[in-house]
């Protein structure tokens, strides 16, 4: 067999770590080593692998229709769509395939809301997508330059600056666009004060506040949304990664605002929402209910960020520790990818955020005795 690099473009940096299969928060690869998994997919297996109840609805919906399009009603999709609303407070939803797509949507409705003003506040290091509007909100420089020219009005403020982000606003500001946890740019949370500071600068000219939650939502927080740890509710907030239950599923959750603004014809998609993700969508969201997942991640995130924070006390290496429930970043005072590859040798899976941050994405259901064997790993390879 050809190498893959013969027939795929060169986008991604892969490791020579192939999975091969997988249960619960584990992962097994081609040789047979386990491994325990602290970057679920980036985020999107929250319920693990081979999950019992994702596993029954794939096998009862195979036979099901897969796909109808947009064009007739899903009535799963409107289950779907209750339940997320009911449970954000916000007003409507609509249904994409990925979480680049639900920021292009906010975007679009932003626009709506505030026809003919061009500028769109986003923070420093930020992530929003790939796609040339997504990107063009997206605080990090790399990622940008080699597309430029981009969409023209995007203005970055520093993290958690309350004075230029109040000054940064104006009359022609159409959205302001925050992560409430940073995740590719290194697990960096938002102050509150830093949030409400932009909750009132959108209400002073009436810009649309969008929370980016495809990273830190759905969960991860110990909330079911992240917005929900801070007193400060969004016009909009974006989701995708856990949503599907391992399937392509985004969605764009807005108050009423746009309500009366949308109608047929104005956007859309042909495979958002399509029955088989929004039936996983909908499993996902029974079981962090039924199995009280919310609960188990507030007290996994509670002792894990206790445990990283004693580490820190006795690592010169470690130059901070940061994060929320099953969401953390540890900032080293080296680069992360040989750590990464350390850890990865001892039988742990772990992301990196930038050039000096592990990231920490494990699945909700992940045990306890997992992340103390992490800790007590990592120790060692700092040493």
């Amino acid at each position: 067999m050809q190498p893959e690099s013969s027939f795929l473009l060169n986008t991604y940096k892969r490791g020579t770590f192939r999975p091969a299969s997988g249960k619960g928060a584990k992962l097994v690869d081609a040789d047979g080593k386990v491994y325990w998994d602290l970057l679920a997919g980036i985020a999107v297996n929250a319920l693990g692998y081979r999950h019992p109840r994702i596993v029954k609805t794939l096998k009862n919906e195979a036979s099901g229709l897969l796909h109808i399009s947009n064009l007739f009603p899903i009535p799963v999709q409107e289950l779907l769509a209750e339940k997320l609303v009911t449970g954000s407070g916000l007003s409507r939803a609509f249904f994409c395939n990925s979480g680049t797509e639900a920021n292009e949507a906010a975007l679009k409705f932003a626009r709506l809301k505030n026809p003919g003003r061009s500028q769109v506040i986003a923070l420093d290091e930020s992530f929003h997508g790939r796609t040339f509007g997504a990107l063009s909100i997206t605080g990090h420089a790399p990622y940008r330059t080699p597309f430029e020219p981009l969409v023209p009005g995007a203005t970055f403020v520093p993290v958690n600056d309350v004075a230029a982000l109040t000054a940064a606003v104006s009359e022609q500001t159409s959205a302001i666009f925050l992560e409430p946890i940073q995740g590719e740019g290194g697990i960096v949370p938002l102050s509150e004060e830093f949030l409400a500071a932009a909750r009132a600068s959108a209400d002073r000219v009436g810009a649309v506040l969008v929370f980016d939650e495809i990273q830190c939502g759905l969960g991860r927080t110990g909330k079911l949304f992240a917005f929900q740890n801070t007193g400060v509710v969004p016009d909009i907030v974006t989701m995708a990664k856990p949503l599907g239950g391992g399937l392509p599923l985004g969605a764009v959750l807005s108050g009423p605002f746009l309500n009366d603004l949308i109608r047929p014809g104005l956007h859309g998609t042909t495979f958002g929402g399509n029955p088989l993700a929004c039936r996983l969508g909908l499993e996902v969201l029974a079981e962090i209910e039924e199995a009280k997942l919310l609960e188990k991640v507030v007290a996994l995130g509670d002792y894990f960020g206790g445990a990283l924070r004693k580490l820190k006390k006795k690592t010169p290496a470690i130059v901070d520790v940061r994060g929320k429930g099953l969401m953390w970043g540890i900032e080293l005072d080296r680069e992360a990818a040989p750590v990464q590859k350390a850890l990865l040798e001892k039988g742990f899976v772990v992301g990196t955020a930038r050039t000096h941050v592990l990231r920490l994405l494990p699945p909700y259901v992940i045990p306890k005795a997992a992340l103390a064997a992490f800790v007590n790993t990592l120790k060692e390879i700092l040493k």
